[in-house]
């Protein structure tokens, strides 16, 4: 759940002590207008409540396959190859570990460093992990298919963007990549490690990365031509040219969101919504749609609207 573009910095965790619960400051990430709109309960969760998430195998492996393409670029035009790729995933998986030694938890197979014989040696090879690495290098060869990185100088990577609009909501965010062209048009790049969705859920997709535009032109007061989905997991890319019109609608958007979130902060009326989701959401045993209880709400809340 939640988009790859808050992988530099999750809000849950398993194994970390979370912070006493308080209101949310006046500002939305994608990730989190995405919570709300899929399901306000989701967002008082993961928000207010602040409660754990166990690790997911697939986000994690795209925090790792991010952090390989990030580094590519460190490397010479010419010298950008999948088998430079492919080099990188071992050691940025043993740093995220490094950070967050909670997701050996995701690999209970996995030999540990005093298993050093040569039996267990042999089954290392067919350990989940392993085939979980191989995962992330099939996935970074594919991204050669689309894109050739030894043709491209990113102007930013891994670009933190934050503005403050006249209302006082700070909108903030991760980008990927940032490309410049020679006459200063800005391209928006983010990578997914999952596959591209049916048309009728593109728009969705898109609405994280009119979100960036949006604060991109607030900073830099030009509208990006173009915004881009590279979709590792099925080798597809998904282009939108936006526009003014197109940007202050999200503006509106976001605002109206907002209200909503703060009216559901001051009654405590976060409404659970049933959705595809469902599913795959660690707080399905608190949710009231599946016959769950919520904990106390630990906040003061108004009557009323």
């Amino acid at each position: 759940m939640g988009t790859t573009s808050d992988t530099a910095g999750s809000d849950t965790g398993a194994g970390v002590t979370a912070p006493a619960p308080g209101p949310p400051a006046a500002s939305l990430s994608p990730s989190r207008a995405a919570d709300f709109m899929t399901c306000p309960l989701l967002y008082r969760f993961r928000v207010i409540d602040k409660l754990p998430e166990k690790p997911s195998a697939a986000a994690t492996r795209g925090t790792v396959v991010h952090a390989v393409l990030e580094r590519l670029f460190d490397a010479p035009m010419g010298e950008r190859t999948p088998v430079l790729a492919r080099s990188l995933v071992q050691p940025e998986w043993e740093k995220l570990l490094a950070r967050r030694p909670e997701l050996v938890e995701l690999f209970p197979d996995e030999p540990g460093p005093d298993d050093a014989g040569p039996q267990e040696a042999g089954a290392a090879g067919a350990s989940s992990l392993a085939r979980w690495l191989a995962g992330a290098e099939e996935l970074l060869e594919r991204y050669f298919t689309l894109e050739d990185p030894n043709r491209l100088q990113p102007a930013e990577r891994e670009l933190r963007v934050e503005t403050v609009l006249e209302t006082g909501l700070r909108l903030r965010g991760y980008v990927d990549r940032l490309d410049i062209a020679p006459d200063g048009a800005l391209r928006i790049v983010d990578y997914k490690t999952g596959k591209a969705p049916p048309a009728r859920f593109q728009a969705e997709a898109m609405f994280q990365m009119k979100f960036y535009a949006l604060v991109l032109w607030r900073l830099r007061g030009a509208v990006p031509r173009r915004l881009q989905l590279v979709y590792l997991g099925s080798g597809d890319v998904v282009s939108y040219d936006p526009d003014e019109t197109d940007l202050r609608a999200v503006e509106r958007k976001l605002l109206a969101l907002w209200e909503a979130i703060a009216l559901a902060t001051r009654t405590g009326q976060w409404r659970p919504r049933r959705n595809r989701l469902c599913d795959w959401c660690d707080h399905r045993a608190l949710c009231p749609e599946y016959g769950g209880t919520p904990p106390p709400y630990p906040l003061p809340t108004v009557s009323g609207h």
